[in-house]
């Protein structure tokens, strides 16, 4: 009889030790979902970035230089009919950036577009655009869709 309440009491501090233990594992996995970004706030930094307007890197000025006036980068204007075809092309190269970040789906109509773009209006801001956006893709899909340095670099 002893016997069964000492196995009783033992089988007791077992289940015990494991509910402790499950409950501080999965605290810990709790708090690293919450360190994590989540899906929203990623494309919503994807937006911003992909959205900005180009920035002109500055050379180092020497200290007679007074010149105070930043250099606007140059791009080829567009017409107004150019400008909303490029500007839609754009919005769908977003969208499928968008839609190739999720689980089994690919950037394919998102290079695509940025193709378009960038052989229809070279030079222009939105070519720019399409090649920042075609150089933040990562190695692995450059490499697949056959993305080559010069097509992310080429100033024209």
């Amino acid at each position: 009889m002893n016997k069964f309440w000492l196995k009783m009491a033992v089988l007791a501090v077992i289940v015990l030790g494991l509910i402790v233990l499950v409950k501080t594992a999965a605290r810990k996995t709790v708090e690293s979902i919450k360190d994590t970004a989540s899906f929203a706030e990623v494309i919503e930094e994807d937006e911003q970035r992909l959205r900005a307007e180009p920035e002109v890197k500055q050379p180092a000025r020497s200290e007679q230089a007074v010149e105070e006036s930043k250099p606007e980068p140059q791009f080829k204007e567009l017409g107004l009919e150019d400008k909303v075809r490029a500007e839609k092309l754009f919005e769908m190269a977003i969208a499928q950036r968008k839609i190739g970040r999720l689980p089994g789906m690919s950037y394919k109509l998102m290079v695509d577009y940025c193709r378009q773009i960038i052989e229809k209006w070279p030079g222009s801001v939105y070519a720019f655009k399409a090649r920042r956006m075609l150089g933040e893709i990562p190695e692995r899909y450059r490499k697949q869709y056959k993305i080559t340095d010069e097509e992310i670099n080429s100033v024209n």
